[in-house]
């Protein structure tokens, strides 16, 4: 004789409470609060709806099993609802977190220890992510290349690799970042490590590797070497699939709900300005392939007449490459209102729809620019070029030609479907509120 059991309405309060507590206690297990992720990154997020799934998968088949008759409504609300509710209770506290690390709080005070360039380099790379939650307070060199501070910075150097430990008491330094070890002397990093406070004090060695994402290396001992792994950049067939029918299904979903706003922006294209409302320009996509990309026109209609002119008057400091000027004259009234939030670039939903860009990706390229390109910049034709892109949410046209370089790459190497959504949200917040960038 078997039995089912079934849930009443009173008992879904007991059962609601029980959930609660295995969701709390299955975030708890899955260390979605631990400090090498929390307030940085993706993967607490990912943790976080990890955590959430495999739970309700197992409550699924511990139900089936015990035969416990669970409404499959009150299974397909609370799942989703739950997690949005995490994830946006997650975020909300990371924003102010955030805000707290701008300010300088919350945030591990480093000392950085390792050769000159090392050093700088690292130092740079933390001060462009202050919001990750570390603050270079100073740094240690080998003897022979010490200086009065970092080059490049105003970050004192406070002795040599010898005085770490008088170093991190003078500034009050929590933390010991090794940015380098071929010049310091053999034991030295145990050394430091030894004569660190256990639970207060900790040693973080960064490797000369930038802009590669964790998921891609791994640490394996090996005869008590901790040996790091470093996976080459793979782009699989499914994951292609999956960002392609991303694309599809959202740029065709935003078409349709854009199409009042595409249709006023383009009566007024046409009626401020002479000449045609769309832009059509020449762009080198994936593999190096040329495809003709759709804007709203901004500018005059001569305007590509008046570049070298123009060119020769005014160049971004520090960018070789490309050509973006803060107040061009050839951009029209409604053309600088529509770059300022980027709505000019809407028609490109087309683009993505017809399979020559994608959603988000690196930045599409003149031919012109290409021709400049230097061998390893080609590496960014791996992916289809975006309507947006980590250049585009990381300062797009104050950037300098080797910072959308490195942003380019790093997400065709790093790229991830969740890094995509991070991409698109921080986008939908820089169109809302522009600032100076968006020229």
């Amino acid at each position: 004789m078997s039995y089912d059991i079934r849930i009443t309405a009173p008992s879904y309060w007991v059962a609601s409470a029980v959930l609660i507590l295995l969701w709390m206690l299955a975030l708890a297990a899955n260390d979605t609060r631990s400090d090498r992720i929390f307030g940085s990154g993706n993967a607490e997020y990912v943790r976080v709806t990890m955590a959430s799934l495999n739970l309700f998968g197992i409550v699924a088949i511990v139900a089936f099993l015990a035969k416990i008759d669970i409404a499959r409504g009150y299974l397909l609300i609370a799942l989703p609802a739950g997690i949005l509710m995490l994830l946006v209770s997650r975020w909300l506290w990371r924003q102010w977190l955030v805000a707290k690390r701008l300010g300088g709080n919350y945030s591990a005070r480093v000392l950085l220890v390792g050769s000159s360039a090392s050093v700088a380099a690292i130092a740079r790379e933390l001060g462009r992510s202050r919001s990750s939650g570390y603050v270079v307070v100073g740094a240690c060199m080998p003897r022979e290349q010490l200086s009065s501070t970092v080059p490049g910075t105003d970050i004192p150097v406070l002795g040599s690799v010898d005085d770490v430990r008088d170093a991190m008491t003078a500034v009050g330094a929590d933390t010991v970042a090794v940015t380098s070890t071929d010049d310091l002397p053999p034991n030295k990093v145990k050394e430091i490590s030894w004569g660190l406070e256990a639970g207060r004090q900790h040693l973080v060695i960064a490797p000369s590797m930038l802009d590669i994402a964790g998921p891609r290396i791994h640490t394996r001992p090996v005869a008590g070497l901790p040996l790091i792994h470093v996976e080459t950049p793979r782009f699989s067939a499914g994951q292609r699939f999956l960002k392609r029918a991303v694309d599809l299904v959202a740029s065709v979903l935003g078409v349709i709900v854009l199409s009042p706003l595409l249709l006023v922006l383009t009566v007024l294209v046409s009626a401020t300005s002479m000449g045609p409302v769309f832009f059509m320009q020449t762009r080198v996509g994936y593999h190096g392939r040329e495809f003709k990309m759709i804007k709203f026109r901004s500018m005059v209609v001569n305007a590509e007449e008046l570049l070298a002119d123009l060119r020769a008057k005014q160049r971004d400091s520090g960018n070789e490459v490309l050509f973006k000027m803060k107040d061009d004259p050839r951009i029209t009234g409604i053309g600088r209102f529509m770059r300022k939030y980027s709505l000019d670039e809407l028609p490109q939903l087309f683009n993505v729809i017809g399979g020559s860009m994608s959603l988000v990706g690196p930045r599409p390229p003149l031919p012109s620019e290409v021709a400049l390109y230097a061998q390893h910049v080609h590496r960014r034709f791996l992916a289809k070029p975006g309507i947006t892109g980590l250049w585009q949410v990381s300062g797009r046209s104050s950037l300098s030609w080797e910072e959308s370089v490195r942003l380019d790459l790093s997400y065709v190497e790093n790229w991830s479907m969740m890094g995509d959504l991070v991409i698109i949200g921080k986008t939908a917040k820089a169109a809302l509120a522009p600032g100076d960038t968006a020229h």
